[in-house]
């Protein structure tokens, strides 16, 4: 008596065999048609090309991704929150972020990543490499982000402007931090005093009060400083440099806060009052 199995594999006998596609010019064997379509273009060096912009691509593959560019196509769609994509990478990426998938991980610290290109980005810091660099003052940069910011420095260019004052600043993050002025965010806590600051570069600076760290020292007597604008107003005392002028009596000073402590004397203002005597 036949077991199910044999019928199976009677079955699967008799049904017809689908033949590999063939190349014609390297007779290399291909399942799928798209595959034989690529090679052949290797053989050619003809490129299938976008009928709408001219865009030649490697691949019919390549190019039907491309053309979803143009129809709007998106197929592929995220079921946690509906977002769609024309690329199946960009989907897969995506999902990473509801998954906290994070399969790139580094070989020197551990730390992991969802795309490569990250962690690609992320290689830089170990091995210090900086490949994109300004074409005008040679300033190298681990990110062409980074170069495409600093470029705005030469351009002049501020993009990103303030709704409230109008202040505008060359980069999104700067105008995030400039807008703590207005709403009186101070985001950056210390943990030993609980003093509040608006940027973490503030913060970092407070905390030297406590650990006492002076990395700021003056090549001329070794005093130390725990910022480095302290330690520039304190070398115009070694150079005698006194930028800041008096406008009313040319009287001119070392430090701002000294001008404007002096500019007081014409203005007649007295800022202080005491709270006793009134």
């Amino acid at each position: 008596m036949a077991t199910s199995n044999d019928v199976l594999k009677h079955h699967l006998s008799n049904l017809p065999y689908e033949k590999p596609e063939v190349g014609q010019i390297c007779n290399r064997d291909f399942n799928r048609s798209d595959h034989l379509d690529s090679r052949l273009h290797i053989h050619t060096k003809k490129k299938p090309v976008c009928e709408v912009c001219n865009k030649a691509f490697s691949s019919t593959s390549h190019l039907k991704v491309h053309l979803r560019i143009h129809t709007k196509e998106k197929p592929y769609v995220c079921e946690i929150c509906n977002k769609a994509f024309s690329r199946n990478w960009d989907f897969n990426t995506h999902v990473r972020f509801h998954t906290k998938e994070k399969p790139y991980v580094c070989e020197t610290c551990n730390k992991g990543f969802s795309v490569s290109g990250s962690l690609k980005k992320h290689l830089r810091i170990h091995t210090k490499e900086k490949p994109n660099v300004c074409e005008i003052c040679y300033k190298a940069f681990s990110t062409k982000g980074n170069l495409k910011v600093h470029l705005r420095t030469h351009k002049k260019e501020k993009p990103n402007v303030c709704e409230i004052c109008n202040k505008a600043f060359s980069t999104n993050g700067n105008l995030k931090v400039h807008l703590r002025i207005h709403t009186k965010e101070k985001p950056n806590v210390c943990e030993i005093c609980n003093k509040a600051f608006s940027t973490n570069s503030n913060l970092k600076v407070h905390l030297r009060v406590h650990t006492k760290e002076k990395p700021y020292v003056c090549e001329i007597c070794n005093k130390g400083f725990s910022e480095s604008s302290s330690l520039k107003n304190h070398l115009r005392i070694h150079t005698k440099e006194k930028p800041y002028a008096c406008g009313i009596c040319d009287k001119a000073f070392s430090r701002r806060d000294n001008l404007k402590s002096h500019s007081r004397i014409h203005t007649k203002e007295k800022p202080n009052v005491c709270e006793v005597y009134n």
